[in-house]
């Protein structure tokens, strides 16, 4: 019996979950900051790596790190908060999709990346079908919101028209592009803002304001974004 209730209370802290998106959505990149804000590595590595960058952890077959496209799946463990987590990145193009779906089958739940400048695409859409097929819980992530980007509501439309789901945003991006400030964390009812990323290779400072001092969120997003 105690072996039991051992085993349970393991696999209770155990969390294994697929990244999914179409090619180019930022699924790798996004495995990167896991296991960097995760404590696994010190520096997030790059896609594409340049001379002067490391590649990412997850592409660690020859032809990933020169063509800057995953065409395996890659498993990585790391603990946070008294969890295991298991991160599948998966590949995204369509030439290795059955990769992915054999992927899918090990996972509790999964990531679907999108890009916020394009939304939903082709292959997120094949994606998502499989994972609704096998009953797999789905947290969708929009990516790219430091980049020229389309307007947020108009993206949680395009999400729920063309893949038949309720959204329910548990962030709010302010702003995109070069004015992306940071996010309002709708739970805690807080803006959050990063610096000190280092373009985005190393663990960020996280500054948390609250919305009711308004000398201190003008100061970090400007009057701009609070109207």
């Amino acid at each position: 019996m105690a072996n039991s209730i051992e085993t349970k209370n393991e696999i209770k802290k155990r969390r294994t979950f697929a990244i999914i998106s179409h090619p180019d959505a930022g699924k790798t990149t996004l495995t990167e900051k896991f296991l960097l804000y995760g404590g696994a590595i010190n520096t997030a590595g790059s896609v594409k790596g340049k001379a002067t960058a490391k590649h990412a952890v997850s592409d660690w077959m020859e032809i990933e790190k020169q063509r800057g496209i995953s065409v395996t799946s890659s498993a990585l463990q790391f603990h946070y908060d008294d969890c295991c987590i298991n991160i599948l990145d998966t590949p995204g193009h369509q030439d290795f999709s059955e990769d992915t779906y054999r992927t899918l089958m090990a996972a509790d739940s999964a990531v679907m990346v999108i890009d916020a400048s394009k939304g939903v695409e082709a292959q997120t859409k094949k994606l998502f079908k499989v994972c609704r097929m096998r009953h797999v819980p789905i947290f969708t992530f929009i990516n790219k919101l430091d980049r020229d980007a389309r307007d947020t509501f108009e993206l949680l439309e395009d999400i729920e028209q063309n893949l038949g789901i309720e959204t329910c945003p548990m962030n709010w991006p302010i702003g995109s592009g070069k004015n992306f400030k940071g996010i309002y964390d709708r739970q805690e009812k807080k803006i959050v803002t990063y610096s000190g990323t280092e373009k985005g290779t190393r663990q960020g400072e996280e500054t948390f304001i609250d919305l009711h001092d308004k000398a201190l969120t003008a100061k970090f997003i400007g009057e701009e974004a609070m109207d």
